[in-house]
């Protein structure tokens, strides 16, 4: 079963544009993400209907961040790109009548639902900046600057 990447990507993304501070193209990110174009742009709008990019056409046109990285986090970027679920175990539901399939649902949904809550909530306490901050670190120790 495939993972969905495109929180991890975005973030990835939305650092790379803070740093750079310019705007940057479909082109550049789809090349960036090894992706088409034309995904970026379709995931990229789900950003901008939020308020966290801006785009331009033209020339010199591109995406652009429009708030500081301080005034995102983990759970606002995930929650723009549509929420997918956090979990990819499913419930069983061909026998909805029988009685174990019932307990070992129930039993699973509350195990998800509490694991969705917390990861959620985690995911809400860290900003962009913070990830930025980190790689800043990072970076520093690599170059030793």
């Amino acid at each position: 079963m495939r993972t969905d990447t495109r929180l991890s990507r975005m973030l990835h993304v939305l650092i790379h544009m803070d740093r750079h501070q310019q705007s940057v193209t479909s082109d550049t990110l789809a090349q960036m993400l090894g992706t088409n174009p034309v995904v970026v742009r379709r995931t990229m709008a789900l950003l901008k209907e939020q308020g966290y990019v801006t785009s331009e056409k033209g020339h010199r046109g591109g995406w652009a961040l429009s708030k500081p990285l301080s005034e995102m986090t983990l759970l606002d970027i995930h929650q723009a790109l549509g929420s997918s679920s956090i979990f990819s175990i499913g419930l069983s539901t061909d026998h909805p009548q029988c009685l174990v399939e019932q307990a070992v649902n129930a039993a699973l949904t509350e195990a998800f639902d509490e694991a969705q809550a917390l990861l959620l909530k985690r995911l809400g306490s860290i900003t962009l900046a913070q990830l930025a901050d980190d790689f800043d670190q990072r970076f520093h120790g690599v170059t030793g600057d």
